[in-house]
Formats: structure tokens, sequence, C-alpha cells
């Protein structure tokens, strides 16, 4: 007799060798499974046995997980399906989406990870609120308005920037004439150079601040060329440490990298984009900490990838701000701290590099920002 308190489980893939793998390893950690390798035999079975989470293939000869979903929702509509495909597509996903899937997690997909979103399901099945994050739908939803912002500011971007670094230029080169005059001693009394040297240094903090968010809209414009090789990651992490490591100084921040023992660290990716990730993280987390906070950069790897999370022990994030911490234009920081495109820029990287940016939020004890990049850049 099945435990109402536990999912039921039906797997469903034409592949058998994955199949009966995933299914030994869900049954050892406490999952009980039932199988099909496709689409008719799986309605076959929801249609005689109670199953309350289906984990569907998307990619199955003759009837396709798109299609076994359809009648899955027709004749089961309280059966939560996650979908699983090694070849994720945004079609694919706006497909499932119409159909009602409850999530969709890309192949080799993480045990773990894979429970997790069972278990999701089932709260939501059992009239549960889902805890621990939002389904597929809700994330698409908050995608598609960043991904329409970001793609009037690309067709912007270009020209804009253009047009802000002219007159920039010209400013600066006047900037840099007027201190050298203000400098010389018959210019006038201490006191008025005093105050023109103030003056000038206003203006060129302001064509500073100005030329870098041109910069960044012309990141948003257009991809940087990659400059792929090689790298260790722990190398890498240990340079922004270094680089680093006087602005720490100065807001009594201490800054340190740990290693994973004997770990892998190598990938081959650029390391310049990722050196400009992660001295925005760093950055970011030595002015959210104040004095007295630490700043550590933990580097791990696995076969498949590498990792480096940059974890701090400052304030954390507030829970209702979480999710707009990636929106272009977003900031905390106070006004003339920041642009608000650090961090948009920075998972637009990651992404083009083939990874991910996870955050791991503890309101009042702190934040962690992992960067996970696969061994070779797709």
């Amino acid at each position: 007799m099945s435990d109402p308190t536990h999912p039921r489980v039906l797997l469903v893939d034409d592949e058998v060798d994955f199949l009966t793998s995933l299914s030994q390893r869900l049954e050892l950690r406490g999952v009980p499974t039932l199988s099909a390798t496709n689409g008719p035999d799986a309605l076959e079975i929801l249609d005689q046995k109670p199953v309350d989470v289906v984990v569907l293939d998307v990619r199955m000869p003759g009837m396709d997980g798109i299609e076994a979903l359809r009648h899955i929702k027709e004749r089961h509509p309280r059966v939560e399906v996650v979908m699983l495909t090694g070849h994720a597509d945004l079609d694919t996903a706006f497909e499932g989406m119409r159909f009602g899937f409850f999530d969709y997690l890309t192949k080799p997909v993480q045990l773990g990870q894979l429970i997790a979103k069972i278990e999701e399901a089932f709260r939501r099945r059992q009239g549960e609120a889902v805890a621990g994050g939002e389904t597929f739908t809700g994330k698409l939803q908050q995608h598609m308005i960043v991904a329409d912002r970001l793609a009037s500011l690309g067709e912007l971007a270009a020209s804009i920037a253009h047009e802000i670094n002219n007159p920039l230029a010209v400013i600066a080169e006047s900037a840099g004439w007027l201190r050298t005059r203000a400098s010389r001693a018959d210019v006038g009394p201490d006191e008025l150079r005093g105050s023109v040297a103030l003056a000038l240094s206003k203006i060129e903090s302001a064509v500073d601040r100005a030329a870098r968010i041109s910069q960044n809209f012309l990141r948003f414009a257009r991809a940087p060329d990659a400059r792929v090789r090689e790298i260790d990651l722990g190398e890498l992490a240990s340079e922004v440490r270094d680089l680093t490591v006087r602005t720490a100084a100065h807001a009594d921040v201490e800054i340190a990298v740990t290693r994973a023992d004997d770990a892998d660290l190598s990938l081959t990716s650029d390391p310049y984009q990722l050196r400009q990730v992660l001295l925005n993280l760093v950055t970011n987390a030595i002015q959210a900490i104040g004095a007295g906070g630490r700043v550590e950069l933990a580097v791990a790897g696995d076969p498949e990838e590498v990792r480096v999370a940059v974890i701090d022990n400052g304030p954390g994030i507030p829970p209702e701000l979480l999710e707009r911490i990636f929106e272009p234009f977003f900031t905390t920081k106070p006004e003339g701290s920041g642009t608000g495109l650090g961090l948009a820029v920075s998972r637009g990287i990651v992404e083009k590099l083939g990874g991910r940016i996870e955050v791991d939020n503890r309101p009042g004890a702190g934040c962690t920002f992992r960067l996970v990049l696969p061994r070779a850049r797709p």
C-alpha cells in the first residue's frame, strides 16, 4: 500500500539504461517509482494506478513528450509533470507551459535537483504552497519581462553610448587642461586654486561614472569577442583577491581564497570576462558587509563543472528584493554609487560562457553568489 505522505512517481523515457539507473537511484533515496518507455504505456499505467508526479522525457519516438503531456493533462489533470530533455529549447518550453507542466529540467539532471522538484510538484498537488522557488511559468514570465527590457535597450545602447562618449571626451580633456593651468603658482591665491581643484575632481568623478555607464550600455548591445583558453579557476580567484585586497583593507574587510583539496580546477573559458564577473561580485560583497566583515572565494570542481562561490558574512539581501537583483538598473546602493547594471551584465556573461549564477541568501547572516561553469565552453 502506498504512503500518502510520499510522492508516487512515474518515470517515462525511451532510453532504457537511463530509465533503469534513474529509477534505482530514486528508490535508494526513498522515492517509489513506476517506469514506462513510451507515452502510450505511461497513459495505461496512469489509468490503472495512482500517480502524483510524472517525470517525462521530451524527445521520444512515436508519441513525444509534449503529446504525452497533453494526454496526461486531459485524462489526469491533477497529476503534476516535470519535463526532462537533453535538448533544451524555448519553443518546447512554451509548448509544455501551454499544456500545464510543472517545471522543466535539462539532462544530465542532478539527482538532488530532480528530487527537490518532485517534492515541490507533490506539495502543489497536495494543495500546499510550493516552497523554495517559483514554477517554470512564473520564472518564464519574469524572464520575459527582463528580456523585453534588454531587447529595447540593445536597440538603443550602441548609439546612446557613442553619443555620450563624444562629449565626455571633450569634458575630460578640458578638465585636464584646467587642472594643469590651475596648478601654476601665478594663477591666483591658494584658496582659489584649491576651490578649482575640488571642482575639477567632481567633474572628473562624474565623467568617470558616465563613462562606466556607457561602457555597460555597450556590453548589452554587443557580445565581446571571447578569448578562450585553458585556465585554472583557483589561480583566477587568487588574482581577483590580489586586485581587490587594497579595497578590502580600506573597508576593513578580510578577503581570502579557499580551494577544495586536490580538486582539478581547470576549464576552457574566457579568463578576461570571468575576471570581470568575479571583480564585480567581490566588490559588491565588500561594499555590502562593511567594517569587520569577511569575503571568501571558495573554489571547487567535479568531473563536469568547476565552481567559485563569493561568500560574505554581511546582512544578506532583503527577501522582498531578491527576485529583482538581476534586473537592469535595479540597485540597492545609494544614489550615485551604482548603475544597477553590474549583476545583469555579469549574468549575461556567465550564461554566454555556458554557465550559470546561483544565489544563496541568508538574511542577517550573509549571501553567496556561486558561478557554476562547464569544463569546456559550449
